[in-house]
């Protein structure tokens, strides 16, 4: 069984956000992994909901801010609802998955959690202007 520890990263590499989670098998889907990271994160925003919500994918009705989203009312959020949200945008290139520094490209691949890797979300952002 590894630690894998998840972090959200700037482009440049800098560390936004990072927790650890142990016990996971040693091989597990790409697709699997970013819903595990999803239900943790909503897990830990349900235990004590409040406006602002530090996550992979924006909430329903809730608007971008520095390092997070700023929801209308502190209410708690449906995991798989977010999940999917997260599929759809990692299959619209909207973060980049990183897992012990190599790239994944396809949500169905197997990875294998050896050696306690760190798992790095980089969120892209759209380029305004042309």
């Amino acid at each position: 069984m590894a630690l894998v520890t998840f972090r959200d990263e700037t482009a440049t590499g800098r560390a936004l956000e990072e927790f650890a989670l142990p016990v996971l098998p040693e091989r597990i889907s790409a697709r699997e992994l970013v819903r595990l990271r999803v239900r943790e994160e909503v897990a830990r925003h349900n235990a004590a909901p409040s406006h602002h919500f530090r996550g992979l994918v924006r909430p329903n009705e809730a608007e971008v801010e520095l390092n997070g989203y700023r929801m209308r009312t502190a209410r708690k959020l449906d995991w798989e609802r977010q999940a999917d949200a997260a599929e759809a945008a990692f299959a619209r290139n909207g973060f980049i998955l990183l897992v012990a520094d190599r790239q994944v490209d396809d949500l169905d691949e197997e990875i294998e959690l050896t050696g306690d890797p760190v798992v790095s979300f980089v969120k892209l952002v759209a380029l305004v202007g042309g």
